[in-house]
């Protein structure tokens, strides 16, 4: 159930409160850019959150927002759903954390996972997704015995320095160089990661073809961002990987229990060697995990330290009792029969009425995307590639998108957005009268 909607409803009421005004203060000292991350509003729309309830937050003056970021996706139940509260209750009382050793959820997790996902082996819990993915990367240097790695321009794959390579570059790659997204990566990863083009296997084909023999592993998002695949295209990528001896890596951390429970693996029919996890899978706490084959997994079996081909993955809070808790009830809610059907059917709805609202207003949208998750782009079609993306006017895009932060819809301005369970008939008519209120307001300026 809906938390019950603040006087003045959805969007800001143009105050804010004392306590945040100094909250804001507090962290411009003590945060960089007074930020928690890599990213930050702008000053007229940026807030402190106070509390979530379903598919709802509000901020420290009061103001109340549908949440179409969802910490990242991570929140595919809404905030504060009771059979997470619960759990984690429950496990707090018997213990936070007790070192990367066996724990009774941490052991149920893993029993009730590895089945659901159709590369799983084995698993290995991590923290975070990029935790996983820099750990997939190292299991597949190791299996391989080759140094570099293939990704996908515009794919991102965490925050390590193998990830932070052609994830936004501002121009067009010369495939297959690597360009880097921050400072700090010495230029020798930057060598040992190659990049090729979304959608185009001719491109990968001849990449592989060349340095096939140098490359241990594929990296790859089943849906990269906002783009999807196009037909064909994934089973592709798991050919020619084959073919070459290169481990393919399908990043699930975005599509991972999101597109059913077998992820993107059963919705798009794509088995590759090793899967990331992160986000939905911790129901809102840092727990992710590695997936795949035995012969790759086993590289980090204990037993065999200081024999070749050991591969060393550990984290001190990997496998942590708490998040593999909150893990066991999100895996109970999303066994419900139904519940996938009827959040892509909300999807289809939501869509279906941005895009007439856009169509009304004259905006000139493409919206589109898969499933749970959708996105507009001032575009006539839906990109098949970063470079299309390249082409779109994302200035403007962002001017929008930060109106509708100022109308009460929460989305991340120039990046995907996501619907929860939780989200209903209610809050997506609230949200097509919020967006009309943006579009108008855009064209007004």
């Amino acid at each position: 159930m809906n938390a019950p909607l603040s006087t003045h409803g959805i969007g800001r009421n143009g105050n804010m409160s004392t306590v945040e005004s100094d909250q804001f203060v507090m962290a411009s000292h003590a945060l960089p850019g007074g930020a928690l991350g890599g990213n930050a509003l702008a000053q007229d729309v940026r807030f402190v959150v106070s509390h979530g309830k379903g598919p709802r937050f509000w901020d420290t003056s009061g103001n109340e927002y549908i949440d179409y970021v969802l910490g990242s996706g991570a929140m595919f139940l809404g905030h504060a759903h009771p059979a997470v509260q619960q759990a984690v209750a429950e496990q707090a009382g018997r213990g936070t954390h007790f070192f990367a050793y066996l724990n009774q959820p941490a052991v149920e997790l893993a029993r009730r996972v590895t089945p659901l996902l159709r590369c799983a082996e084995r698993i290995r819990f991590t923290t975070s997704g990029s935790d996983s993915t820099f750990h997939a990367i190292r299991l597949a240097r190791g299996f391989t015995g080759r140094d570099k790695i293939l990704k996908f321009e515009g794919a991102y794959h965490g925050t390590h320095d193998y990830a932070q390579l052609s994830t936004s570059p501002k121009r067009s790659s010369n495939f297959p160089v690597a360009q880097p997204d921050t400072a700090g990566i010495p230029a020798a990863v930057q060598e040992l990661m190659l990049v090729a083009p979304f959608n185009d296997l001719d491109a990968l084909r001849s990449i592989l073809d060349t340095h096939g023999h140098e490359i241990a592993a594929v990296i790859i998002e089943p849906i990269q961002r906002i783009i999807s695949p196009l037909p064909g295209f994934l089973a592709g990528v798991r050919e020619l990987t084959a073919r070459h001896g290169v481990v393919m890596i399908l990043d699930e951390v975005v599509t991972g229990f999101r597109y059913g429970l077998g992820g993107a693996q059963d919705y798009f029919d794509v088995v590759p060697d090793l899967a990331t996890y992160g986000k939905i899978i911790g129901g809102g706490l840092p727990v992710g995990a590695v997936a795949g084959r035995a012969d790759i997994m086993d590289q980090a079996d204990p037993a065999r330290k200081g024999q070749p081909g050991y591969v060393y993955q550990n984290g001190t809070l990997q496998g942590h009792p708490l998040g593999c808790a909150a893990a066991l009830a999100v895996l109970d809610v999303l066994s419900e029969p139904g519940l996938y059907p009827r959040v892509f059917a909300m999807a289809d709805k939501l869509r279906a009425g941005i895009r007439e609202v856009a169509e009304r207003n004259g905006m000139g949208l493409v919206v589109f995307g898969d499933g749970p998750m959708w996105h507009f782009l001032f575009a006539e079609a839906p990109p098949v590639n970063y470079g299309d993306i390249l082409r779109t006017d994302m200035k403007r895009q962002a001017a929008l998108e930060t109106e509708m932060i100022r109308q009460g819809l929460f989305v991340l301005p120039n990046n995907r957005r996501f619907i929860s369970i939780t989200h209903t008939d209610d809050d997506l008519a609230q949200t097509f009268e919020a967006f009309d209120r943006a579009c108008r307001a855009f064209k007004a300026v």
